[in-house]
């Protein structure tokens, strides 16, 4: 973590400092990932009263020295340990929840691990590299009785919440489309072939994705991010998941999703990247309702709701609507009060606490990824796909149905 990101959640978590629970009334907490998303995990966890950091897993050394460094200077102590392999970590009986902050073909392992090891965690977006890992994300975490949080935070957002009441309650009038536009994509480079640096356990890092010569830009975010061995379709999924969901919780199909997909897309030419760079996908309700998601290239970036008497748009920071009196509307106690999580991180801390249930539990965030993975189906098909959201299926089409899955490198398994 760098040291302006450090000095940051310092402030953050300063306030919390004189004010801790009882060590038997903390949550020990493990971090498995310290890039740049565990950064700005690591002031909020600071920062809360009742949690301690005390373990810290990277197959970088030097990376994870210096987390676990960071976070000793806050306490005032050396108890935060390091560990290279993250099973060692949840074996620690003392562990209560993790945050999982790594490449996306981690998720499933690591989210199927820690449900095993009765640890409590928050995810990262993409919610899984594929829909059948997917789901058996959602199995474990039901099966183990543990309490998970994905990474979309926008629904501990009270303008995501004010516009998704507004169409959930009739206000905008009949929902005929909603409009997700996000950033896009990128080329890469081709990449620097070298050496593995000493230390550094890139076998652990590639995991259950196959073997690829090492290359400093193959395992840093500009890149990985953008390729599919290690992301579910680079932005289409990484930051469109933020908004598709959004569109989920506002049209009330946050448990199933769309009859039809369609979309075409522009991909990189040569490079390590291969993930879409811009994109524009169509789903089809079967309320009727169209979804048209795009690179921010071709529509307003965030999320809109339009109606036959109105809309909303919303996107990190702001909120607007056609006509503005809308954002006056109150919505009574007996219409649709949607799930209110002023914070992300505290909504899931408190939740592991009273046993229930988060603002962004598994099932719902694999719905939203369910919709960006056939995104990513239907533009590299190139064809118009049907889906079974009940049978996680689609309907008359093998190629599309063997795309669901993917084969996990040796020894790895669900």
């Amino acid at each position: 973590m760098e040291r302006r990101a450090f000095l940051g959640a310092m402030a953050v978590a300063g306030m919390a400092r004189g004010l801790r629970a009882a060590p038997s009334e903390r949550l020990n907490v493990g971090f498995l990932g310290t890039g740049n998303i565990a950064g700005s995990h690591l002031g909020p966890m600071l920062g809360q009263p009742d949690t301690q950091v005390v373990a810290v897993c990277d197959p970088r050394p030097e990376r994870r020295r210096a987390f676990a460094a960071n976070v000793n200077q806050h306490y005032g102590t050396k108890d935060c340990r390091e560990y290279a392999d993250f099973r060692e970590l949840l074996a620690r009986p003392d562990i209560d929840c993790v945050l999982i902050c790594t490449p996306d073909n981690w998720h499933a392992l690591m989210t199927i691990a820690a449900a095993r090891a009765g640890k409590h965690m928050y995810s990262e977006k993409p919610f899984a590299l594929t829909i059948h890992e997917g789901r058996a994300m959602v199995q474990a975490v039901e099966r183990h009785g543990v309490v998970f949080q994905h990474g979309t935070q926008q629904r501990s957002d009270p303008r995501f919440r004010q516009a998704c009441e507004l169409a959930r309650n009739g206000r905008l009038g009949r929902i005929h489309t909603v409009r997700v536009a996000v950033a896009g994509g990128r080329q890469g480079s081709m990449g620097t072939l070298g050496p593995v640096p000493d230390g550094f356990d890139y076998d652990m890092w590639l995991g259950p994705a196959p073997v690829r010569p090492y290359s400093p830009e193959r395992v840093d975010t500009s890149h990985w991010y953008f390729i599919s061995d290690y992301s579910a379709g680079g932005y289409l999924s990484g930051w469109g998941i933020h908004h598709v969901d959004i569109a989920q919780w506002g049209l009330g199909t946050e448990l199933t999703g769309p009859v039809k997909v369609a979309g075409t897309a522009v991909m990189p030419q040569g490079g390590l990247c291969d993930t879409p760079i811009t994109w524009r996908v169509e789903y089809e309700f079967a309320t009727g309702t169209k979804v048209i998601f795009t690179d921010a290239g071709q529509q307003r970036e965030g999320c809109t709701f339009e109606g036959d008497k109105g809309s909303v748009w919303v996107t990190r920071g702001a909120i607007s609507a056609d006509p503005p009196s809308l954002l006056r509307e109150v919505i009574g106690p007996d219409e649709t009060q949607l799930y209110r999580s002023a914070e992300h991180h505290r909504n899931w801390l408190d939740c592991i606490k009273t046993g229930a249930t988060t603002v962004a539990p598994a099932e719902v965030g694999h719905r939203s990824q369910t919709i960006c993975s056939l995104s990513d189906i239907a533009v590299r098909l190139g064809r118009t796909i049907r889906w079974d959201a009940k049978a996680e299926r689609v309907i008359d089409d093998e190629t599309a149905n063997r795309m669901l899955t993917r084969a996990l490198r040796a020894p790895w398994t669900l």
